[in-house]
């Protein structure tokens, strides 16, 4: 059976989304009693995104629609930095989420939170280094192997982030809103530097940058080949963001101010660390270690 994937949005979240609306109390959020923490390495074994189906059906996926049409020989590819919040971290994250639920005297649009499964089980976080694009099948051993020299050659040690502020963020296609924390630019610019080598890997097999402009984007795919040079020396630091929630309805401007004005103090003292890139290739996630940072 065919496998439908709905790939991740610029906001980076889509195919990690639960369904489950916020409208239990901020406690129900939390998960349950504490386990031990599974190795790093399981977590690449099974995508969390697996749609098992022929058919588009979004009455299956919280109204979400598929953003990249599947066609056979062609791989939804994604590369990004990938968080497990601590029990901790995830009550914090919850607490947040709560807070910019509904408002009095007004119809709030139904919120789905990324933090948890519609079944309970914790889903990872994360921050892209790449839009949702499209691989063929004869391209995917290539790209993996350009993009793991890439990083090797780099140096870029492991490092970390902290979360800054809050705000609503729609998808390149304006179809999902997206509840997301910005964070802080790490030290040693870790952040920009693994962009600038994503975007040049994806460059060299027709795709189109993250974080470009609508204009950038409808060049041909000989020009995207070779406009890179014009954005490796800026400064994205303020387009990295990890999504906490989605919605289908865009948020209002008193929503806006909302969650603007919630108290953030005790999460930007999260330290979120980064010691690999991980690499999705249809349903298989790959994992490039960083340098370790001494």
């Amino acid at each position: 059976m065919t496998l439908v994937q709905y790939s991740d949005s610029e906001s980076d979240s889509e195919s990690r989304s639960s369904l489950r609306p916020l409208k239990k109390s901020r406690h129900s959020l939390n998960p349950g009693p504490s386990l031990p923490p599974l190795p790093a390495a399981f977590h690449n074994l099974y995508a969390s995104s697996t749609r098992v189906s022929v058919q588009d059906n979004p009455s299956l996926h919280g109204g979400r629609t598929r953003v990249i049409p599947h066609v056979e020989g062609n791989w939804p590819t994604h590369i990004y930095l990938e968080w497990y919040p601590g029990k901790d971290e995830l009550s914090l994250l919850a607490d947040v989420i709560s807070q910019s639920g509904d408002l009095p005297g007004e119809k709030a649009p139904i919120v789905h939170s990324l933090l948890h499964s519609d079944l309970g089980a914790q889903l990872p976080l994360h921050i892209s280094l790449s839009r949702p694009v499209i691989l063929r099948t004869e391209q995917r051993a290539l790209f993996t192997e350009a993009l793991q020299k890439a990083i090797h050659d780099s140096h870029v040690q492991s490092f970390n982030v902290q979360p800054d502020t809050l705000y609503w963020s729609s998808n390149y296609e304006k179809t999902r809103w997206f509840l997301v924390l910005g964070v802080q630019r790490p030290s040693h610019d870790g952040l920009n530097r693994l962009l600038k080598l994503s975007n040049d890997i994806l460059a060299r097999f027709g795709q189109p940058p993250l974080y470009a402009t609508a204009a950038r984007e409808q060049q041909t795919t000989a020009s995207l080949r070779n406009r890179n040079s014009s954005l490796s020396d800026k400064d994205f630091s303020g387009c990295f963001h990890i999504s906490l929630a989605w919605s289908l309805s865009e948020p209002s401007p008193k929503e806006r101010e909302r969650v603007a004005e919630i108290d953030l103090r005790a999460l930007r003292e999260i330290q979120v660390g980064f010691d690999s890139v991980k690499a999705k290739i249809g349903n298989i996630v790959g994992s490039i270690p960083l340098g370790k940072s001494s």
